[in-house]
């Protein structure tokens, strides 16, 4: 199953949810889990099109983590992939960043590597590491603009490991938006879910292999100095 960290789902994709939770922080500073909210803010359905394109027979489990903004507590991305780690997530998808390194969320990350699971996040194509993709063990994906959809790079630096398309498929929701590493995550996520529903019983090791040999390009994305490109 694949885990989604995000604002939600839209029911249109609601078959292929295993099953939800949303995760709010409540008095005290306690986490409180219960039912899913509609996603208001469109990315987390972008993100579920975008993994269901490429793994149509891939489950998800939405832990909704952002409700009316992108701001959310670390305690609350924490519970959330705990929950996810918990539910039998193979793979967990994380298109944010957070500026600061919280040992909360740390932790958490710690803790689902350690039981298996493959945490990809997001990653600056430049400037300062955020978090969790800074995170020992953490896939670091960022928006590679020579990927067309179901291309991947190996981008092999501090930066970034992979690449993928960063951008939605026509049609899908939020398809006018430029996500860059937000959606290339997603995109990386729906391969190696299709590869996973192929080779269920892969390991971390061997699906990582598997996006080295596959990648169509080599090296970091090279831009044209005054051009933007």
């Amino acid at each position: 199953m694949v885990g989604l960290l995000d604002s939600g789902v839209a029911p249109d994709l609601a078959p292929a949810v295993e099953d939800a939770r949303s995760f709010t922080l409540g008095e005290a500073g306690r986490v409180t889990a219960g039912p899913v909210e509609p996603d208001r803010l469109g990315h987390g359905s972008t993100l579920a099109w975008i993994i269901a394109g490429a793994a149509p027979e891939a489950r998800l489990l939405d832990a909704q983590v952002f409700l009316a903004s992108h701001a959310t507590s670390p305690a609350v991305v924490a519970a959330g992939l705990d929950w996810l780690a918990g539910r039998g997530a193979r793979i967990v998808n994380m298109s944010f960043g957070l500026r600061h390194d919280r040992e909360v969320l740390r932790r958490a990350c710690d803790s689902a590597r350690e039981a298996g699971v493959i945490l990809l996040a997001s990653a600056p194509a430049r400037g300062a590491m955020v978090y969790p993709a800074g995170y020992q063990g953490v896939v670091k994906v960022s928006g590679d603009a020579r990927c067309a959809p179901g291309e991947i790079s190996t981008l092999g630096g501090a930066q970034a490991d992979f690449g993928a398309h960063p951008r939605p498929l026509a049609g899908a929701p939020g398809a006018g938006q430029s996500g860059g590493a937000s959606f290339a995550v997603a995109h990386l996520c729906g391969h190696l879910a299709g590869y996973l529903a192929e080779r269920p019983g892969a390991g971390r090791d061997e699906m990582l292999e598997h996006l080295a040999a596959v990648a169509r390009y080599h090296g970091p994305e090279r831009r044209r100095a005054g051009t933007g490109d």
